[in-house]
């Protein structure tokens, strides 16, 4: 059975005050639930947070990593530095990464294979800009993006990795995908999975949508059945509104 996973990315968002505040906002408030909750605040308050989280349900991930073991690479973070504070999930291929910091997909299949050599688990991010849906090339930019960075791993790696749909038009906008668009999406994501790498990889495989979740948008989008779960950016900065998203399952 596949995974439920509601993760909130912070981005940069949250002084270290606010970050324990909101986390301790979230146990006290957290539901009995199934569903993973995971949690990416700044490089700066992870080591924070996995303290203030423990034992407490909740999984601290990073929204980045350096594809490099270490090195003169100023202002970066290895994999090793972040499974040392006990953080071992990391955020790969944001779309703002790709879009304000110019990541590739050669390069993430970098940052993947560190992460994987780190026993880390990925969630990689994917997605089309509103010109490729509006040119009907939507399923194409996918496909590139995941054969590129993902399809050179090996069927044991997949047990590691996460996949989060993110149409870029829909983040930060306003604008939501029709519960029926993600379904689309996602079900051909999972199709193609499962050609290269078979039905059960695929079938167990948890496919998070990320654009614009909501309260009250959530129990309706997660109700498709290729949809796993959400990657929540704006909501997720508050408990209430956050767990509301927990509980849309």
């Amino acid at each position: 059975m596949r995974r439920k996973i509601v993760a909130g990315n912070w981005k940069m968002h949250k002084t270290q005050k606010e970050t324990v505040a909101l986390l301790e906002e979230i146990s006290s408030k957290k539901p009995n639930t199934a569903t993973e909750i995971i949690v990416a605040p700044t490089f700066v308050n992870l080591s924070k947070a996995v303290e203030v989280t423990k034992g407490k349900g909740i999984t601290v991930a990073a929204q980045n990593m350096h594809q490099a073991e270490g090195g003169a690479f100023t202002g970066e973070i290895a994999a090793s530095m972040l499974t040392d504070i006990g953080v071992n999930t990391v955020i790969l291929g944001h779309s703002e990464r790709r879009a304000y910091f110019h990541e590739t997909d050669a390069l993430l299949a970098n940052k993947v294979n560190t992460a994987l050599k780190h026993e880390m688990r990925v969630i990689f991010c994917f997605g089309e800009e509103l010109k490729d849906r509006q040119q009907n090339n939507h399923f194409n930019i996918v496909e590139y993006q995941l054969r590129d960075g993902l399809f050179h791993l090996e069927k044991k790696d997949w047990a590691h990795i996460v996949l989060a749909y993110e149409p870029v038009w829909a983040i930060g906008t306003g604008e939501t995908a029709s519960p029926e668009q993600a379904q689309e999406m996602h079900q051909f994501v999972r199709s193609l999975v499962e050609k290269v790498y078979g039905f059960e990889i695929a079938d167990n495989l948890t496919i998070l949508y990320g654009g614009s979740v909501k309260p009250d948008n959530a129990k309706e989008i997660f109700s498709k059945p290729d949809v796993d779960g959400g990657l929540i950016g704006g909501a997720a900065l508050k408990a209430d509104d956050f767990l509301a998203i927990v509980n849309g399952f």
